[in-house]
């Protein structure tokens, strides 16, 4: 799976640029040791940790016809599981950008501006369509939407069927990619710290969920998030192409706003009174039982300050583009005059030129 640019210098090896230009041969070497691992009965065990998810958990089902049913539940060892989906995404990412954007970037030539921006569109956009995709298939098959009282119910959900096991594993793993990202693409320094925000808020709600135990949750979550946030960059994806088309994002500023008080009621619902009035109250670290008050006002805090942060970045990102428009309108409307007022001068011009040649002066000067 070797991903070679093609360039005409040949950097010095392991330098910052050899890196930066060979990372995903680099990174494929190293996800190859792991998947050969897996060959061999010595390093299969160790292998196994980081390719497959791990603390199975098989419950057979009680009738006439008795079928087992595995489901799986977190621990330490889903740190080696998201190290090497990590190294996934990487070449998942320079794939897409080498193959896809890249041409894109070609035939366009976008300013260096347009040109970082349209990248971290197309990566997200493709993220976001994969990730909302899958986590729609797993709600309808947990019947997760027919049925919200299941968001509580039963808490703690410490077992999770594959799918959304490793729906987490893969989502860690995504975000957690993106931090040695800055460094492959060469993040400006300006913009770094607002990447580190988003990525560490991702992280953080993602890993908390998983963690407490409100997986179910967290995926209904983070779908309504992905539904939004993929409509934006799509919308973005446009504008480069033809900055005319703009209904895009007026869609996603109302779907953002309706995004964020679902959220809100979703999270107070769920956790300010379906879990503070279930039966399984207190604290249980082995059990996974984390149905305490101060939890329970952690997790809403944390949610309510996330979505009160988005809310004010939304409203100076709206007052910006409300702004540049009226700029752009109002200097269409002083161009407007000028050229008026230039044809009008060329026409005062015309018909001077014309009364001149018709003057009495000039006619004594024809006769003489």
């Amino acid at each position: 799976m070797g991903i070679r640019k093609k360039t005409t210098k040949n950097p010095p090896v392991l330098s910052h640029e050899f890196i930066i230009q060979n990372h995903a041969d680099i990174v494929s070497c190293v996800a190859m040791v792991f998947l050969l691992g897996l060959m061999f009965e010595v390093t299969s065990k160790f292998a196994v940790l980081f390719i497959t998810v791990q603390y199975n958990v098989t419950i057979s089902t009680n009738g006439p016809d008795e079928t087992a049913i595995n489901h799986f539940h977190h621990g330490i060892k889903d740190l080696a599981t998201v190290f090497f989906y990590m190294l996934v995404a990487i070449i998942m990412h320079a794939i897409i950008q080498e193959y896809v954007l890249d041409k894109i970037n070609r035939k366009k030539h976008f300013s260096k501006t347009k040109h970082s921006k349209f990248n971290e569109s197309g990566q997200l956009s493709a993220f976001y369509l994969f990730s909302f995709g899958w986590g729609t298939s797993i709600l309808l098959s947990e019947n997760l939407l027919s049925n919200p009282v299941t968001l509580w119910e039963g808490y703690p959900h410490t077992l999770m069927p594959f799918q959304m096991k490793f729906y987490f594993i893969c989502q860690l793993g995504y975000w957690l990619h993106a931090l040695p990202e800055l460094y492959f693409q060469k993040t400006k320094k300006e913009d770094i710290p607002r990447q580190l925000v988003y990525i560490s808020l991702y992280l953080v709600h993602i890993a908390g969920a998983y963690v407490l135990n409100l997986n179910r949750l967290g995926l209904v979550l983070l779908v309504l998030h992905y539904f939004i946030e993929l409509l934006f960059h799509v919308s973005r994806l446009i504008y480069f192409s033809n900055e005319n088309r703009q209904t895009g994002f007026t869609i996603w500023a109302v779907l953002f706003v309706l995004g964020r008080l679902l959220t809100l009621s979703l999270s107070v619902l769920t956790v300010g009174f379906g879990l503070a009035t279930a039966e399984n109250q207190g604290f249980d670290w082995s059990a996974g039982n984390f149905n305490v008050l101060f939890v329970r006002i952690t997790v809403l805090a944390a949610i309510c300050l996330t979505q009160a942060f988005m809310m004010w970045k939304f409203i100076n990102f709206q007052l910006r583009r409300w702004r540049e428009h009226a700029q752009a309108q109002t200097l269409k409307k002083k161009q407007v005059p000028s050229k008026s007022k230039s044809k009008k001068d060329k026409a005062n011009g015309v018909n001077g030129v014309s009364h001149g040649a018709d003057s009495p002066r000039a006619r004594k000067e024809k006769s003489s």
